[in-house]
């Protein structure tokens, strides 16, 4: 029996994976770009064409979650109606509806039940615990054709618990080959974003460095891992909207495992592109090899541009600012009656976040002793061109509306903030943009504590897909506009 592994990277975090006869495509996202059709679509990094028709045939599909990087409706749509969905029992009741509706079965499985597809086995693993909230419906596959090597792919998560106790206890291999993601997403300094904290003294990115990034990925996540000889990075791997800076700081992964395989001689290190197919042999005595795939093809020019405006940002970056991600809204009455519902449940919803918690254990801030407004929502370009500003009051749990100010004045009064586009926040409740969206490509944010106490995040608790199922089966609606294929076409 033939038990290698074949991984062929697709961009961003799409493998497809053949062993056995066999193929398992994980995650498709097989256009230049991903995410809901408009300005707030992600071009993938570094810039690839795939040749879905010349691509072969998978017999499954693993979705590991919902997340718009990793679930594409557009991608799917290129695939064969008779190649089976495969996914964990977790993910949301809206994706598997959409997906269905499209012309796919969808079927669910647990972490006992593994995908056979001949001798080639696929368990989907459920992530780790200390994963956060967001992220806790993922699956890792882990794939093996009979006794040969493993790979596990550890997406998006901390690595599954119930994978690593059965790999001390012996029940699991080691595996041969663990895939991570990096998803430090690090815009260069000068960049405005929701994860720079605007406070003075607190924000930046500058201690965000390559070395924290990879003490991350290749020690803190690999570490209950012992004896793991290869690793593969993916992520990081598309352009924000409207990004003048182009790609993240650290996704150039090929750079980064050439300095990964310098510094240390745990394993080795692999930062395939696109297009690249490392073949993981039957025996542990031989490497890897590399080789290319002719179906896909990178974009050389655009990512030459693209680097070349990298370096000018680096250089330079000069004054930049955020352009809303959505259009106005057509009924502007009907807006506003939306926003006045809105905000008195996000009010509601707040108090059970950190930032809530954290905005009601403290009593003083930088103007003096604090009052019961201890955060504020600004509303950039406004029908009118104005500033909407909403202060957050404890004592009834609502956002009520105070004269606008000055970000700088706002900042010393509220220890907690957040300003987006008005127009991009009604299209998050209107499902037309999904809170990552909006999060990534056109927010800022100040908190006082963690991170994890901006408000950003708390959006992230009170938007998400696990939150509000309704708001992610309309931006699902949303993003099947960009298919043109009829279903019964495929």
């Amino acid at each position: 029996m033939d038990t290698r592994l074949e991984l062929t990277f697709l961009g961003h975090q799409t493998w497809l994976v053949q062993g056995g006869g066999h193929r398992v495509l994980i995650d498709p996202v097989l256009t230049e770009a991903f995410g809901l059709p408009g300005r707030a679509e992600c071009r993938v990094w570094p810039p690839r064409t795939v040749d879905a028709a010349l691509m072969p045939r998978p017999d499954a599909v693993v979705l590991t979650h919902e997340h718009l990087d990793h679930f594409h409706l557009p991608s799917l749509d290129l695939l064969d109606r008779q190649v089976p969905v495969w996914t964990g029992p977790l993910l949301p009741a809206p994706v598997e509806e959409a997906i269905v509706r499209l012309g796919f079965e969808v079927r669910r499985v647990d972490h006992t039940i593994p995908i056979e597809l001949g001798d080639l086995r696929v368990t989907l693993y459920p992530a780790g615990a200390r994963t956060l909230f967001w992220e806790d419906r993922v699956v890792q596959p882990c794939l093996r054709v009979g006794d040969g090597p493993a790979v596990f792919v550890a997406v998006d998560a901390d690595p599954s618990d119930l994978y690593l106790q059965q790999v001390a206890d012996g029940t699991r291999p080691v595996p041969r080959m663990a895939v991570v993601s990096n998803n430090s997403q690090i815009v260069p300094p000068g960049m405005p974003a929701s994860s720079v904290n605007l406070l003075p003294g607190v924000g930046g990115t500058r201690h965000r460095t390559g070395l924290a990034v990879l003490n991350q990925l290749l020690l803190d996540v690999l570490a209950p891992l012992d004896g793991v000889g290869d690793v593969a990075l993916c992520g990081n791997g598309f352009l924000p909207p409207a990004s003048p800076h182009g790609p993240f700081l650290y996704s150039d992964h090929p750079q980064m495992a050439a300095a990964a395989n310098g510094l240390q001689h745990l394993f080795h290190v692999h930062g395939p592109r696109p297009g690249e197919r490392l073949t993981v042999p039957a025996s542990p005595a031989q490497k890897v090899t590399v080789d290319r795939v002719g179906w896909v093809r990178i974009d050389d020019d655009f990512e030459y541009e693209s680097l070349v405006a990298h370096a000018a940002f680096l250089a330079d970056p000069g004054a930049v600012h955020l352009s809303p991600l959505a259009d106005e809204p057509a009924d502007q009455d009907r807006a506003l009656e939306l926003l006045q519902q809105e905000l008195p449940r996000l009010g509601r919803e707040l108090l059970a976040t950190g930032t809530g918690v954290l905005a009601c254990s403290i009593h003083e801030y930088l103007s003096g002793p604090l009052g019961p407004h201890r955060a504020v929502l600004r509303l950039k370009d406004s029908p009118g061109g104005e500033l909407l500003q909403f202060a957050w009051d404890v004592t009834t749990a609502d956002f009520v509306r105070v004269e606008a100010t000055g970000r700088e004045e706002a900042m010393a009064v509220y220890p907690f903030g957040a300003e987006m586009f008005y127009q991009d926040y009604l299209a998050l409740l209107q499902g037309r943009l999904q809170v990552w969206d909006v999060a990534g490509g056109a927010m800022e944010c100040w908190h006082i504590g963690r991170p994890l106490d901006s408000l950003v995040y708390a959006l992230f608790g009170i938007y998400g897909e696990h939150q509000r199922p309704d708001l992610a089966a309309r931006s699902y609606t949303t993003m099947a506009t960009a298919i043109t294929t009829p279903a019964g076409d495929r």
